[in-house]
């Protein structure tokens, strides 16, 4: 026997979709807070001081949170190389304002500090507002546009067909239902960024970050809950017309696919996805009453696990399907028939099994080396400060 063959394509197929969604979420409960925190700086900071305080809580951090990132994509581009061709293609500008919006980002960290003008430091300043709202936003938009389906045909090639020009896919995106989605996403990591400012700074800057999380936390669950009854009653959902085969080739076109019912009868088919959205709301509830009471620790852990719920509750509604096609349901993409080769997956799964646990005990060390708060002497003193 082949050593690969000692996991089955199925489970090899589960298994990293499993971790393509723990990549996701480990990117958003990483470099989430910092784009929490870059979106809250103009509010909550008004002095130049204050302002380098801020910045300073995610300087050290910012730069190893966006593995993630880069490891999702990575993921996506040699798991689910139809996923990466499909969703980049389609959404291309929207991908070219997300990858603008983070390239902005560590030349403002960069840049800032190089002249003492008032204006020049402002300017950078709303830098990183735009580097922390708009991927914060624009991500949100797209999973408003994933659990809608998006408007892809696949040739008998399997390439991808968008209908209209490019800044024609950019403004279909834009539909009420993922603009919604993309205003829970910036609530939920502008909360996200306040709770990490509450354990990292003290004074007025945490005073203003414990306000503003709350007022961002209640939005995040009220919006939550609006697109949970919106994706009830008025998105329809997607299903096999029949069993799919598990472990055939990856070809969407050789499945029948149908559109009708909605995408929540998956919690009366397995209830136990109910904890995803569960955990959601609770772990928000906790964290706004934890700004509210002014706690530190809990209320970052808190945050965290609203994200790690409402990003899981996305892939488990959904599950099997990836990107729904509303064009032509038969060519959506699910987890049956959009990954990889069984010898890829399960290669790079060796190679995730070993480097892994390597990267998160890094990260763990990191966190704890640079732990404590950061105060106005520190960035005033000179040293090593942005």
């Amino acid at each position: 026997m082949i050593l690969h063959e000692f996991i089955d394509y199925e489970t090899l197929r589960i298994a990293w979709w499993l971790l393509l969604g723990v990549l996701l979420a480990g990117f958003a409960l990483t470099d989430g807070f910092d784009m929490g925190v870059g979106a809250l700086l103009p509010f909550v900071a008004r002095t130049d001081v204050e302002r380098r305080v801020v910045i300073n809580t995610v300087g050290p951090v910012w730069e190893g949170n966006q593995v993630w990132f880069i490891l999702g994509g990575g993921a996506i581009f040699a798991a689910w190389p139809p996923l990466y061709a499909v969703s980049f293609s389609g959404f291309y500008l929207a991908m070219f304002i997300v990858l603008a919006a983070l390239i902005v980002r560590p030349v403002a960290f960069k840049y800032r500090s190089k002249r003492e003008g008032a204006r020049w430091r402002t300017a950078w300043d709303w830098a990183l507002f735009a580097g922390g709202a708009v991927p914060a936003l624009i991500f949100g938009v797209a999973v408003g546009n994933v659990l809608q389906g998006a408007p892809f045909t696949l040739t008998p090639e399997l390439m991808a067909r968008y209908p209209g020009g490019a800044l024609e896919k950019l403004v279909m995106l834009l539909d009420p239902f993922s603009l919604l989605c993309g205003a829970v996403s910036l609530a939920m990591l502008t909360a996200h960024g306040a709770a990490w400012l509450s354990v990292k700074t003290e004074g007025p800057v945490k005073d203003r970050a414990r306000k503003i999380g709350t007022a961002a936390g209640l939005a995040m669950m009220a919006g939550y809950a609006l697109a949970g009854l919106w994706l009830a009653v008025g998105i329809e959902g997607f299903a096999f017309a029949e069993a799919p085969v598990t472990d055939g080739p990856s070809n969407p076109l050789l499945s029948e696919v149908v559109r009708g019912g909605s995408w929540l009868s998956a919690y009366a088919e397995r209830p136990w996805i109910a904890v995803a959205p569960a955990a959601a709301f609770a772990g928000e509830a906790l964290a706004v009453l934890g700004l509210r009471a002014g706690r530190e620790v809990s209320t970052l852990l808190a945050s965290k696990l609203a994200i790690a719920g409402a990003v899981s509750s996305v892939g488990l509604t959904m599950f099997p399907f990836i990107l729904p096609s509303t064009l032509n349901p038969d060519a959506s993409l699910t987890v049956w028939d959009a990954s990889s080769s069984h010898l890829t997956l399960f290669v790079m799964l060796g190679a995730t099994v070993i480097f892994m646990p390597l990267i998160l005990l890094y990260t763990a060390w990191v966190y704890r080396v640079l732990w404590g708060k950061v105060t106005e002497d520190d960035v005033t003193g000179g040293g090593h400060a942005y």
